[in-house]
């Protein structure tokens, strides 16, 4: 249930990552822990934990309350 309305919020944040040549695959979510895989532009970008924690985290936490954090993972 909680990966589906994971997957809800991804749909609205990918435009905004395709934009800039990036994208990003759902893995898991595991206890609150939410695992995305970058791909593009975004994979190996040094920005990409900036993208993740003060992007994509802040609005999964605001929308889902049970999420503890957003992780990249290879």
């Amino acid at each position: 249930m909680i990966k589906e309305k994971v997957l809800e919020i991804m749909e609205k944040i990918r435009p905004s990552l395709q934009s800039h040549g990036g994208d990003a695959e759902l893995v898991d979510v595991v206890d609150g822990v939410v695992k995305l895989r970058l791909k593009g532009a975004c994979s190996g970008c040094p920005m990409s934990q900036m993208t993740i924690k003060d992007g994509i985290e802040k609005i999964m936490k605001k929308a889902l309350p049970e999420i503890k954090s957003v992780e990249s993972v290879d």
